[in-house]
C-alpha cells in the first residue's frame, strides 16, 4: 500500500514541478520576449517621454487643472484622484447623495453650457486617458481664451487628435487628453518661436 502511494506520488510531484516551470516561468518569459521584440513601446507601458524623462503613459489619465489645458474625466483613483497605484471607481451608485453632490458641483462650475457626461462622471478604473470628441470640443473656447489662441486653430487640433474605433467598429471615437495637451503645448511653443 505504501509502495503504491509513493509510486503515485512521485509522478504527481514531477508533473507539478514541470508544469510550474513550464507555465510559471518559461511561457511568461517567452511571451515577454516576444512582446519586447514585436511591440517594445506597448510592452513597456506605452510611456511618453520628454527630454529623457517619463511624463506619463498613453494608457493612464492625468489630472490637468489649469484652464489652458483640456481636462480629462474626473478620477476616483486614490485620495486625490489619478493615482495609478489605486485604480478604482468610486463605487457610488445612482442613488448616492455624495455622487449627486459632486456632479452638481461640477455642473455648477460650468454654468450656461451643455456639459458632456464624460466630463462629470468617472470611469470604472478612474484612469481613463480619453474623453469623447464632444467633450473635447466643449472645452475649446476655454482653452483658446486661456492661451490667447484662435478657437478655430484649437478646434482643428482637437479634430486632428480624434482616434477612431479600432478596425472601424471596436470602441467609440475618442481623444487622448495627454496627447492633445502635448500637441497644444507644442503648437504654443512654435507660435512663440515664430512670433505669432
Amino acid at each position: 500500500m505504501l509502495k503504491d502511494f509513493t509510486s503515485a506520488l512521485r509522478p504527481a510531484i514531477v508533473l507539478t514541478v514541470l508544469f510550474a516551470v513550464l507555465l510559471g516561468l518559461a511561457y511568461p518569459a517567452a511571451l515577454t520576449g516576444i512582446g519586447q521584440l514585436a511591440f517594445p513601446a506597448q510592452a513597456n507601458g506605452s510611456l511618453i517621454e520628454r527630454d529623457g524623462k517619463v511624463i506619463g503613459s498613453e494608457l493612464i489619465g492625468q489630472g490637468f487643472a489649469e484652464a489652458r489645458y483640456f481636462h480629462g474625466r474626473p478620477s476616483a483613483a486614490g485620495a486625490d484622484g489619478y493615482d495609478p497605484t489605486a485604480s478604482a471607481g468610486s463605487n457610488l451608485g445612482p442613488t448616492s447623495k455624495a455622487l449627486a453632490d459632486r456632479i452638481q458641483g461640477d455642473l455648477a462650475s460650468k454654468p450656461g453650457q451643455s456639459v458632456p457626461a464624460d466630463l462629470v462622471t468617472t470611469s470604472a478604473s478612474g484612469l481613463d486617458p480619453h474623453i469623447s470628441p464632444e467633450a473635447a470640443f466643449s472645452l475649446v473656447d476655454r482653452v483658446a481664451t486661456a492661451r490667447g489662441l484662435p478657437a478655430a486653430k484649437v478646434r482643428e487640433l482637437v479634430a486632428a487628435h480624434i482616434e477612431h474605433p479600432s478596425l472601424g467598429f471596436i470602441g467609440e471615437p475618442r481623444v487622448n487628453v495627454l496627447a492633445l495637451n502635448r500637441a497644444l503645448d507644442s503648437m504654443a511653443a512654435k507660435g512663440a518661436n515664430t512670433g505669432q
